[in-house]
């Protein structure tokens, strides 16, 4: 393990060893006869330490402690539940640094990401705490005289969370903090690339829990790899699955969450075009454009990954692009004069490059070519050039999703054109359209618009507040996570009907004597 840029010291400040246990409920952690995970970063290759992964008994184990606290914790008034995740956000603030520092060494993000995920930890404990007192019913009138009728929501039980390694730390705050202040308990399968991480999150939350006499099993982690996601999915004691990763992963666990009856909240891939106008602010669309395409190294599911650009503007946007992308600075994502970090793995790079190769043979033009980067500044062998070329929105290759920094552009001859081809993937997650022509930027979000769960103006794809409900549509899965009313989705709905009179009055005037 490197100690530039004092990764070691945040380490350390995190109470994490070179080798920890996978398998948690609370505070107690417990061995397994589970495999072993080695965790390197893709920054500079070099060891971060070693985790035991979770085996299907110890699964079990934590289930069943699970099911035991959520009795408990079900009784708990809202409020001070909101309190418990209160001081969680307290804590998240005093080593934002430091977890800030290892989500980026970990995963590869830059620094100032890694810090902006850990304040989106913190902005959902804080959501979540006013959260704690608005967790409102509808009451509504009977037909029948004397009768009152309500409904209220009630904690599902456990949430079962499976998260990505792009987001490794701020998609199970997003998920865990309001399930919390519903009276849930959660069970955590993060992703085995990004391990130590999440035992840092469970570390720091274990000590909160503690302080506060949370029964333990309230959050439990279960590192693994797809048999635990399995084991998850399968289990009809865990009455919803949020799961976050490629359109592929989430079928699969929609499929088997669904031959259960049991709920999925699905957040999966993204296609996102962004559509610039002859009557855009071009400056403003290329940094929306850059920032989207290059962010964490193309490995946001909203990452931008389609430039739809007016025929009138195309080359224009094309040749300030190229000079842009040719001051990008790639390197150690803990450098913060560094704009783009590495891709998560090898096998990461393995696809951005069978991309561009197919990209290349459906006729793709070259604008910025792609390639691997080398060198001792390189040595782990993650490291890409962010690539653009001109393509069809037809190729196969543009359909799918790449998790790399590859930005298509495809030219358009009015805004109806420009809609049907964003809209003409699979994927429905983020879009957005640069114009100062506020008729275009209506027509944009209008019923027949932006297909997506996120349409945006004048704003890039990438990015959201924590008070919008964040989800798509399509192949994208339909999850709503974060603000707004997705709190829904972790309770179950109950309509009570209240008789405060003498009579007992029944439908179609039926009676019975005695």
């Amino acid at each position: 393990m490197s100690n530039q840029y004092g990764i070691k010291e945040a380490i350390d400040s995190l109470g994490l060893s070179p080798a920890e246990l996978g398998s948690s409920t609370g505070s107690t952690w417990i061995k397994s006869t589970g495999s072993e995970i080695s965790s390197h970063s893709p920054a500079d290759g070099l060891l971060i330490g070693k985790v035991q992964a979770s085996d299907e008994k110890t699964y079990l184990q934590i289930r069943e402690t699970a099911q035991t606290a959520f009795k408990a914790w079900r009784q708990v008034p809202a409020p001070k539940r909101g309190d418990v995740v209160r001081q969680l956000g307290d804590a998240l603030r005093e080593k934002k640094e430091a977890l800030g520092k290892l989500v980026s060494y970990e995963m590869g993000k830059s620094y100032q990401e890694g810090l902006g995920e850990v304040q989106e930890m913190i902005d959902i404990c804080d959501f979540a705490v006013g959260l704690s007192r608005q967790l409102y019913g509808l009451t509504m009138h009977s037909e029948r005289p004397g009768h009152r009728m309500y409904e209220q929501y009630h904690p599902l039980g456990i949430v079962g969370i499976i998260s990505a390694f792009n987001f490794p730390v701020a998609v199970w705050a997003w998920n865990t903090a309001l399930a919390w202040v519903c009276g849930d308990v959660a069970i955590w399968k993060p992703s085995e690339k990004t391990p130590l991480t999440a035992i840092a999150c469970q570390k720091i939350t274990a000590k909160v829990f503690a302080e506060n006499d949370v029964p333990e099993g309230v959050s439990n982690l279960v590192i693994g790899d797809a048999q635990i996601g399995q084991l998850l999915s399968a289990d009809s004691h865990v009455p919803l699955v949020s799961a976050t990763g490629s359109t592929r992963m989430g079928k699969a666990v929609g499929e088997t969450v669904g031959k259960r009856l049991g709920r999925a909240l699905l957040e999966l891939g993204g296609n996102n075009a962004i559509i610039i106008t002859p009557n855009a602010d071009l400056d403003m669309s290329l940094i929306g454009a850059v920032f989207g395409a290059v962010g964490t190294c193309g490995q946001r599911c909203t990452s931008t990954r389609r430039l739809i650009i007016h025929e009138d503007i195309f080359d224009e946007v094309a040749s300030k692009l190229k000079s842009a992308y040719a001051q990008l600075k790639i390197g150690n994502p803990l450098d913060e004069k560094n704009h783009v970090g590495p891709l998560i793995d090898t096998l990461a790079v393995d696809m951005y490059e069978q991309s561009i190769a197919k990209a290349k043979a459906e006729g793709a033009k070259m604008i910025v070519d792609g390639e691997v980067l080398t060198g001792d500044d390189y040595a782990s062998g993650c490291y890409v050039k962010p690539a653009i070329f001109e393509v069809k929105n037809d190729y196969e290759i543009v359909q799918h999703e790449t998790f790399a920094p590859i930005l298509y552009l495809i030219r358009y001859k009015d805004l109806d054109e420009a809609i049907a081809i964003q809209n003409d993937v699979p994927q429905g997650l983020s879009s957005a359209i640069m114009t100062r022509d506020m008729r275009e930027s209506e027509q944009f979000l209008s019923y027949a618009g932006s297909d997506c769960g996120i349409a945006n103006v004048n704003i890039g794809t990438s990015g959201a507040e924590i008070g919008g409900a964040f989800g798509g549509e399509k192949e994208t899965g339909g999850g709503r996570e974060s603000g707004s009313d997705a709190w829904k989705v972790y309770m179950r709905r109950q309509t009570n009907t209240i008789n405060y009179t003498n009579n007992l009055p029944l439908a179609q005037g039926i009676k019975f004597e005695f």
